[in-house]
């Protein structure tokens, strides 16, 4: 195992991090807890929740995987997330989680799932920034976090702000281009670096085809997917959201065998992904600029999920009600001005896919 430094923290972190919102049956707690297990023995320690993974329920099974982790002397690392914003709130929740952990304190605590400027700015009014660091002051955080869905400057603006000890973010194969000045805010401020969904959410190993830029001679997709982003320096680990044991193991399999790219290397992959997803938004963002306020690019990521992911009954409604917080009602407000298509290098037919995503 590969282990690289969280930001300024000192912590050392495994390249490689178990994600606890995939377990193929979340109430065979003996099962789950093998699978935790495993990973440790694998050399993972950094251990990622939430509270609304399987409604608490994934939070309990880490609490009994950290037990037995304790028991056989095996080290981890705790990190999880609160929606709450106000001191009373995260208080409640805090406790309630610390309970289900079985922990007494969490070492990478997020505010969870900022999905665009001004809901940061309401959970700042709300109090949230006071409320984690009296946390951390009383013990029971160790590191202040954000997780995030935000792309391009916003998502640089986000992390500027000096609270922050590490962030959790979307990146793969799937989406290089709308994360770059996230990576220069992560350089800048020191920042530990945590990405969620290396695989696009099981984009990349459903399209092999797609994905082959990505893969060198004998490596499988996933293999690929992983190490790709084990090549930027930038990031501290990679969170998997392990289902079964069998991809547990595939992935430990990768770091195995892991010979990281120069950074030529890395460069020349990312050149390739525009030409290999025609039709595909990659998520440059110079359409996110509506004169009627419409988030373009989120649109237009969940309408991917419909050239995707076919087999799905809706794509598109689930990526934006779950990953961007936004529903289909929100793109009917397109004037079909165009301004969006001028700016689109890709030549998307924007204004169209809109219409369809409003119904």
């Amino acid at each position: 195992m590969i282990y690289r430094e969280y930001g300024k923290t000192g912590e050392k972190v495994s390249l490689l991090g178990f994600g606890g919102m995939r377990f193929k049956n979340v109430d065979d707690h003996d099962e789950c807890v093998r699978m935790m297990v495993s990973a440790a023995k694998g050399g993972i320690n950094y251990f990622d929740t939430a509270p609304g993974y399987f409604e608490t329920r994934s939070e309990t099974v880490f609490g009994k995987g950290f037990a037995e982790m304790r028991k056989l002397g095996l080290p981890y690392y705790a990190a999880t997330k609160t929606f709450e914003s106000t001191q009373d709130g995260v208080r409640r929740e805090i406790e309630a989680q610390l309970k289900r952990l079985d922990i007494s304190t969490i070492d990478f605590y997020h505010i969870w799932c900022i999905t665009n400027l001004d809901n940061w700015e309401t959970r700042k009014k709300n109090g949230i920034l006071q409320a984690f660091r009296k946390l951390k002051d009383e013990g029971l955080i160790r590191h202040i976090c954000i997780s995030s869905h935000l792309i391009k400057n916003e998502i640089k603006e986000l992390l500027m702000s000096a609270v922050f000890e590490g962030v959790l973010f979307g990146y793969s194969a799937y989406n290089f281009q709308t994360r770059q000045e996230a990576f220069d805010a992560i350089r800048e401020k020191k920042l530990g670096a945590v990405v969620m969904n290396p695989l696009g959410g099981g984009v990349i190993p459903q399209h092999p085809e797609l994905f082959k830029f990505i893969c060198r001679e004998g490596e499988d997709t996933v293999t690929s997917a992983l190490r790709i982003l084990w090549d930027h320096p930038e990031i501290t680990s990679t969170l998997v959201g392990f289902d079964t044991m069998e991809h547990l193991e595939q992935a430990l399999r990768a770091m195995e065998g892991y010979k990281p790219r120069i950074p030529a290397e890395l460069e020349e992959v990312k050149s390739k992904a525009s030409a290999s997803f025609e039709g595909i938004c990659t998520g440059c963002a110079y359409c996110d600029n509506c004169p009627a306020g419409i988030p373009i690019p989120e649109y237009m990521d969940a309408y991917n999920q419909k050239l995707l992911n076919k087999n799905y009954k809706d794509p598109v409604g689930d990526r934006l009600k779950w990953h961007w917080n936004l529903d289909r009602a929100g793109a009917g407000k397109c004037t079909a001005c165009g301004q969006c298509e001028s700016a689109c290098t890709q030549h998307i037919d924007i204004i169209n896919r809109l219409k369809e995503i409003a119904g």
